[in-house]
């Protein structure tokens, strides 16, 4: 009964690749009002990746396989952290009143 189908890796797969495709819609069609937004809804939702790689990494019995996977998801969602940080601070700039002198 809690047996997995043979070709779950193949769903799981067919899932992401689709995902990622509804993504790049979805973002692609963003006015550039909502982009700082967006950015920030993004950026907690790689804080929530970052979380669940140390929940996963603090496990007792973990592969090889499970490590690796944990440390790529790790240092991506890292990047995209700080990456959006920058990007939302450029866009702030560009609505920010310049001091006269």
């Amino acid at each position: 009964m809690n047996a997995l189908p043979a070709n779950h890796i193949a769903v799981d797969l067919l899932v992401f690749v689709l995902s990622a495709f509804l993504g790049l819609e979805l973002v692609r069609n963003v006015s550039r009002l909502l982009h700082t937004p967006l950015m920030s809804l993004t950026n907690a939702i790689s804080s929530v990746s970052v979380v669940a790689a140390l929940i996963v990494m603090s496990e007792p019995r973990k592969t090889d396989s499970i490590v690796l996977l944990t440390a790529v998801a790790t240092a991506l969602a890292f990047v995209n952290i700080v990456s959006g940080f920058m990007i939302t601070e450029r866009i702030l700039k560009m609505f920010r009143k310049e001091k006269k002198n």
